[in-house]
């Protein structure tokens, strides 16, 4: 009965050794997961931004007017 106890004890020791390893393995995976998607999504902002920011300076802009000044005249909010 003893050695049945040892043993019990060894598989119950072994079972959390695996969900430890799993639970970090996932945690890994989410990790990346999250961080991939963070600089696809800083990547595409900062692309809509350029494209954007040209666009206005383009269509919009008065001479030598800058890029913010112009997005300011446009929403018709003046310098506080």
């Amino acid at each position: 009965m003893n050695n049945e106890k040892k043993n019990e004890n060894e598989v119950k020791s072994t079972l959390e050794k695996i969900e430890k390893g799993v639970a970090d393995g996932y945690k890994k995976i989410e990790t990346g997961v999250v961080d991939g998607y963070k600089k696809i999504e800083k990547g595409a902002v900062e692309g809509f931004n350029k494209v954007s920011d040209g666009a206005i300076k383009t269509l919009f802009s008065k001479d030598g007017e800058s890029v913010e000044d112009t997005k300011k005249r446009l929403s018709g909010k003046k310098d506080q």
